[in-house]
């Protein structure tokens, strides 16, 4: 069995501090592929560390919504971006996006932002992880008319409406899954991932943030991860170890430059 956490924070702490212990308890519960999940410029070194001295992790370059004002004026995000996208560790773009819910960035910079990321991914044939709260159409309206039906990438730590599901499926792209799926009060989001195809499904912890039940309240981490996938399998009425499966091919089909020895 193989299963890969989809999107983490392994430069966050308490994770940073002990990498090699996170890892350790993860690979112990059979989660051995990590993908990790830059959001800001600044942090690219530590993450491209990070993954540099890993063969389990890779990932991605990008700036998240919240972030999106701190970019400086003079700075051209495409071409940071893509000359970042020669590592053979970097295999996506973001987190990008936008985030309506919470006002840390302007909604034209997070747009700015987010129009970069998605020309990155055309130029470098590299799928967008996708940030979206309080802003369906907004999203969804950027990746058709700037992605120009071409862009791909998963929605990440999906919470959204069922209209946001179709409209993401109709173009190709993917529906993570985070621990929100175990909270209690998740039945209407649990109605709305059900209907989601198998062959389009990935799952991440979004570690150290939203700890699945019988953990919420502690950080996160890539160990927990198990009981999503528990949940994820009981609701689509399939068994555990063919959900890790279908979810790791179904990574490795996005991120197709990843290559785990």
């Amino acid at each position: 069995m193989f299963l890969v956490d989809s999107h983490c924070h392994l430069d966050y702490e308490p994770m940073a501090d002990d990498i090699e212990g996170t890892l350790r308890r993860a690979k112990n519960k059979g989660i051995s592929g990590f993908l990790t999940i830059c959001t800001d410029l600044f942090k690219i070194p530590d993450i491209l560390t990070i993954a540099e001295s890993h063969p389990e992790i890779f990932a991605t370059v990008g700036v998240h919504p919240h972030e999106a004002e701190k970019i400086p004026a003079e700075t051209i995000l495409f071409e940071i971006l893509t000359k970042e996208a020669d590592s053979s560790k970097v295999v996506g773009f973001g987190e990008t996006g936008l985030d309506y819910y919470y006002s840390h960035s302007s909604p034209q910079d997070q747009t700015k932002a987010f129009i970069s990321h998605i020309e990155a991914g055309l130029d470098k044939d590299l799928p967008l992880i996708v940030h979206t709260r309080d802003a369906e159409k907004e999203t969804i309206d950027l990746i058709k008319t700037i992605g120009q039906g071409k862009a791909r990438g998963v929605l990440h730590c999906f919470s959204g409406t069922s209209w946001l599901r179709d409209q993401a499926l109709d173009l190709g792209f993917y529906i993570s899954v985070s621990g929100i799926i175990t909270f209690k009060k998740a039945e209407e989001l649990r109605v709305v991932l059900k209907d989601v195809p198998l062959d389009r499904l990935l799952v991440e912890t979004d570690s150290p943030y939203l700890a699945p039940e019988p953990y919420r309240g502690k950080p996160n981490e890539p160990a927990f991860m198990i009981e999503t996938v528990k949940k994820l399998a009981e609701l689509k009425e399939i068994g555990y170890e063919k959900l890790c499966t279908e979810t790791t091919q179904n990574f490795l089909t996005l991120f197709s430059k990843v290559h785990f020895s």
